[in-house]
């Protein structure tokens, strides 16, 4: 998933002409006329309102997408929209797993220096930002969107709003889901299901594990890294547990709930009984690893975002065909899945230099025209974030069996609640964000598999998110 450096910067020629290489200067516009295809993609109010601003320039700072080809899709929109509008569009690609991304871009918007617009995943990064005081406001491009797109995806409705108002603009909803191979599973004698508790996938994953054959059931690690904060998190909270109170204020981590769950997910990884479904090497795991081994053939479960998925589907791997979809587990505390997926959105710095050519772009890239070669490339991962979107493609309805889920997921009502009466999505805190950005999650489970008693790894983690929430403006 990951690409040395973390920044990697492309340029685009206005009025339609092709992409630069990933190393190009940020090009100058050429004068000539557009093709009819092109100026019929971009909405006719937004080349109008886009008029005065010929011949302006900005730049642009991607989220960067698990598919280079969904990559060189947005490109291709970017510059579609550079060409109708006659403007200069710089696009610069970020890792955001790299750990310090929310501090090298404050730093950039500090300086004056920063990308007029950028995407970046809700629930990880938007509070963060907004807390920093780095984000324009942008209430009046959601205002205009909702008219004419219908209703934004549900969480984000959570992770972009502050105090009533949107600092980010949602631009793709971005798909996450539990799999399986259906294949061994049938070997077995055992039916898939759309449903299952966490302690059944465990006994599933060992049930169709035969290290013999190079399989091993459970495809996940504890390690840095986003995929393993991830499924952490989302057994903790299936559990009762969480980082933090409803209100994302209060750090509440150290729980009973989080006990038993830091102690369920620990034995998977020192309990000899499970060593046969462990793949070799899951203790030195980074963030590409479940996914390489996965489309390998070698893992019978994973939980990611539906990159690996996208990477099965467009390159004819023999797993697409044999992999079951489903929601992420239920808990104790829970009667269904709590999983919300997340949405790319759209922010505009403080300190922009063309911030009106950015809402304007912002606004083009929503549509379908604009989405649906970027879904095309990474199907399930890059989904519309608009409910009107949805219809205004055919791929989106009816590309992939698993496009119908998606959408459920985008669209289902919030918040959804625990038995011990958490509810999710939280409220959006940085202090939240800014834990999970830190690794406080894998660093804790690294210390219960070297012996740590679960309790006390808890404890500790606790301590240090205390800390993290201070230095957030969240003094306990």
């Amino acid at each position: 998933m990951q690409d040395n450096p973390a920044w990697s910067r492309r340029g685009f020629l206005g009025m339609g002409v092709g992409v630069l290489g990933a190393a190009g200067l940020a090009a100058c516009g050429a004068e000539s006329d557009a093709p009819a295809k092109v100026a019929a993609d971009v909405p006719k109010d937004l080349i109008d309102a886009a008029a005065p601003l010929k011949g302006a320039s900005m730049g642009v700072l991607s989220q960067k997408l698990y598919s280079t080809k969904a990559n060189e899709a947005l490109d291709r929109s970017i510059e579609k929209f550079a060409g109708v509008t006659g403007t200069k569009i710089e696009n610069s690609l970020v890792q955001a797993d790299a750990g310090d991304v929310v501090a090298k871009i404050h730093a950039e918007v500090e300086g004056g220096v920063a990308r007029d617009l950028a995407f970046m995943t809700d629930s990880r990064f938007i509070a963060q930002f907004h807390g920093l005081g780095d984000l324009e406001d942008v209430t009046d491009v959601v205002t205009a969107l909702t008219a004419k797109y219908g209703e934004p995806c549900a969480e984000a409705k959570n992770f972009c709003v502050f105090d009533g108002k949107w600092y980010a603009i949602p631009y793709h909803f971005i798909g996450i889901g539990s799999f399986l191979r259906k294949d061994w599973m049938q070997e077995k004698g055992i039916a898939t299901k759309d449903v299952y508790s966490w302690e059944e996938l465990r006994d599933l994953c060992l049930a169709i594990s035969d290290p013999a054959k190079r399989r091993f059931g459970w495809g996940m690690m504890i390690n840095r890294s986003g995929d393993g904060n991830g499924m952490i998190e989302a057994l903790i909270n299936s559990y009762g547990g969480a980082i933090a109170s409803n209100d994302g204020r209060k750090v509440t981590f150290d729980s009973p709930e989080t006990v038993q769950a830091v102690t369920f997910l620990g034995d998977i990884y020192t309990n000899p009984k499970f060593k046969p479904m462990l793949p070799p090497g899951v203790a030195s795991w980074t963030d590409t690893s479940n996914n390489e081994n996965w489309l390998a053939g070698i893992l019978g479960y994973t939980r990611n975002s539906f990159s690996v998925y996208a990477d099965s589907k467009t390159k004819k791997n023999p797993v697409y065909a044999n992999t079951h979809v489903f929601s992420d587990c239920i808990g104790p505390a829970t009667d269904k899945s709590l999983l919300l997926g997340q949405s790319q959105g759209f922010v505009v710095f403080k300190g922009a230099k063309n911030p009106a050519l950015a809402r304007l772009l912002a606004q083009y890239l929503v549509t379908a025209p604009a989405l649906v070669g970027v879904a095309q490339e990474a199907p399930g991962l890059a989904m519309p974030a608009w409910e009107k979107v949805w219809d205004a493609d055919p791929f989106f309805t009816g590309g992939d069996p698993a496009f119908s889920m998606l959408r459920t997921m985008s669209q289902q009502p919030l918040p959804l609640s625990t038995k011990n009466g958490l509810k999710f999505p939280q409220k959006a805190s940085a202090g939240q964000q800014a834990v999970v950005a830190a690794y406080v999650l894998t660093d804790m489970m690294q210390q219960v598999v070297q012996g740590t008693a679960p309790a006390q790894a808890v404890k500790a983690a606790h301590a240090k998110m205390v800390q993290i929430f201070a230095q957030q403006g969240l003094p306990q």
